[in-house]
């Protein structure tokens, strides 16, 4: 009986220490933590981001009237640097891409804002559906940033 309850011990003790470093390695894997866009205007593009996109702002630490950051979701950040030389256009395949619960209402907050919007195709006031279902639309914020807000639920 003692030799059973031993090793039965053993056996729970080997398979704890496996889901232990298995926790741990899962654990490693890289996290988002903060994106950082490279902006004209910090004024126009932190106006933009809080009054279009609706995020909030969160304290940052250089206090040097170039830097807005923004709270993205519960553990990331989006950081609007202003320096750039100018606005540039950038490439819609490189974007950056929300969630809204309700799509149709996001919709109309960008007309209520005279936001011009589209599908993939640039067809005005119309979204893309992709094949799983999920709706999405495309805009620029001030510096030519593409974006990207859809109804994917995850």
């Amino acid at each position: 009986m003692q030799k059973i309850f031993f090793t039965s011990l053993l056996l729970l003790a080997g398979l704890t220490g496996q889901t232990m470093t298995a926790v741990a390695q899962k654990n490693s894997t890289p996290q988002i933590n903060h994106i950082a866009l490279y902006v004209f205007d910090l004024d126009k593009s932190t106006a933009f981001y809080t009054k279009i996109l609706q995020l909030d702002t969160i304290p940052e630490p250089f206090h040097d009237g170039r830097h807005t950051w923004l709270r993205i979701g519960a553990h990331s950040q989006l950081h609007i640097i202003q320096g750039a030389a100018g606005i540039t256009q950038h490439d819609k395949n490189s974007h950056l891409c929300f969630s809204v619960p309700d799509l149709q209402v996001f919709m109309h907050h960008l007309e209520e804002n005279h936001i011009a919007y589209g599908n993939w195709a640039q067809n005005a006031h119309t979204p893309t559906l992709r094949p799983d279902g999920v709706k999405q639309i495309y805009f620029t914020d001030p510096d030519g940033y593409w974006l990207e807000v859809n109804d994917d639920t995850f």
